[in-house]
């Protein structure tokens, strides 16, 4: 049988489609090219935006003629549409679907698929020779074969749910309370992806400075660093990321990690979500414009070159002009790296949809939306352009319209021409153009790869 998956939404939705897809291969299940030739076609949604809720729900309405078409084809619906509860409510809305699974659960449908009598015993020789191959343990999560080998950046989960409850957020509701994985686990996750040729590991969490916070006098963020960066040094992996960070978590113990540790990036994404301290307060966020000023002051003055990613949401309940204005005017001052910028939708279940007003115009989300997005790209095109000139550390990924692909340190997406196969090394890549969104490079004349040298021999 073959399996298809859809993936909409964050990059936690991209790991749990790869966990499932592992979860079906190692069945005996293997990967369609295309839709049409699956016999499994999996939805798995994302309900922080009505947009993406939307594309999700569109999906699996034409998916209903499928199913009408071919019965025997098995249809499911999987994360925060589906949430931790009985979906009681969506099966009814959508009775032709045959399998609900929870945010990074895929044992209902390996249940289903086993009561039907779905389990290939004729490749089964095929996958254990692989899990030899690449010297894998079977319980050990891996990638899909279709994706082994040929993926430089991976996502590893370390912490799910999340018990903050930020008011115009559903994640608690949809994924449950936080609950981390346990450093050993993670670890063999880390191992199985660099055995499969993984070069960077990006460990989340939806607030992932929060780890260990749900386990008595466990480990925290700062010792599972420390911990996966071991393990990179042993199996060759390059680079360690991590996100999202929340700025009540962000300690002085963790920041000073991240400047220590050469394999952990100096990229830090902690969202501001607004610069009005009432509009922070109805968002429950817990800190004021004047603290989150002073957090990115120190993370700036206690990690060298570093790179600071925030998300902001425009037109939340209540948000007057001049509300906006403080949000515009901490963007212009703070000069981040990167801003998310997302207009408010309420959210069915949480705070603010129930118990506050949505009373910003869609026009005027619009226009503050466009105004910041036209301030930032003044300040990505400075803030990128400093990088002219020099010689940075990319970690190549793939080709894109004839180049290759990589990224910086501070994530920084790099594009430049060479017939060589790069894909999965480092390399120092002189910057000659650079844009808000992206910059150009290019080889010297005798490149080597950044394996021959130090980790921290370039600027970049």
């Amino acid at each position: 049988m073959k399996y298809y998956i859809w993936t909409y939404g964050c990059q936690m939705n991209t790991a749990d489609s790869q966990h499932l897809a592992s979860e079906l291969e190692r069945m005996g299940h293997q990967a369609a090219e295309h839709e049409d030739d699956a016999d499994i076609l999996v939805v798995n949604t994302c309900v922080v935006r009505q947009s993406a809720e939307d594309k999700a729900m569109g999906r699996l309405h034409l998916l209903r003629n499928v199913k009408q078409n071919d019965p025997e084809k098995v249809i499911s619906v999987m994360g925060c549409m589906v949430g931790v509860k009985d979906p009681l409510r969506l099966r009814k809305r959508l009775p032709w679907v045959d399998v609900f699974l929870p945010p990074s659960e895929p044992a209902p449908m390996v249940e289903y698929l086993r009561d039907r009598g779905w389990e290939g015993e004729a490749v089964a020789a095929e996958y254990t020779e692989r899990l030899k191959r690449d010297a894998i343990q079977d319980g050990d999560l891996i990638l899909p074969a279709h994706e082994a080998g040929g993926l430089v950046s991976a996502h590893v989960p370390v912490v799910y749910g999340c018990s903050h409850a930020c008011t115009f957020c559903i994640i608690p509701f949809r994924r449950g309370i936080e609950r981390s994985r346990p450093v050993g686990e993670i670890v063999a996750h880390v191992r199985s992806l660099a055995l499969q040729g993984v070069k960077e590991v990006t460990l989340l969490g939806q607030i992932v400075d929060r780890y260990g916070k749900d386990v008595p006098d466990g480990p925290d963020l700062a010792d599972l660093l420390r911990v996966v960066h071991d393990t990179a040094e042993e199996y060759d992996i390059h680079r360690i990321r991590f996100l999202t960070s929340h700025p009540n978590w962000m300690t002085p113990r963790l920041l000073d990690t991240v400047a220590e540790l050469p394999r952990v990036m100096p990229v830090i994404e902690v969202p501001a979500q607004a610069g009005s301290d009432a509009v922070l307060a109805r968002m429950k966020r817990g800190y004021t414009n004047a603290q989150y000023r002073a957090l990115i002051e120190d993370i700036r003055r206690r990690i060298p070159d570093v790179a600071v990613h925030t998300d902001i949401i425009v037109g939340f309940c209540g948000e007057t002009e001049a509300q906006f204005m403080e949000t515009y005017q901490l963007l212009e001052d703070l000069e981040l790296d990167k801003a998310h910028l997302a207009r408010y939708s309420p959210r069915p279940n949480t705070v603010s949809e129930r118990k506050m007003e949505d009373d910003v115009p869609d026009e005027e989300k619009v226009r503050r939306h466009q105004l910041l997005e036209e301030l930032q790209k003044r300040v990505l095109g400075k803030r990128n352009a400093r990088w002219l000139g020099e010689t940075v550390q990319v970690l190549v990924e793939d080709q894109h319209n004839g180049k290759w692909r990589g990224r910086t340190p501070q994530n920084k997406l790099v594009f430049f021409e060479d017939k060589a196969d790069w894909q999965g090394q480092l390399v120092g890549v002189e910057i000659v153009h650079t844009t808000p969104y992206s910059m150009q490079g290019r080889l010297p004349a005798s490149p080597r790869p950044q394996a021959e040298f130090p980790l921290d021999v370039f600027a970049g």
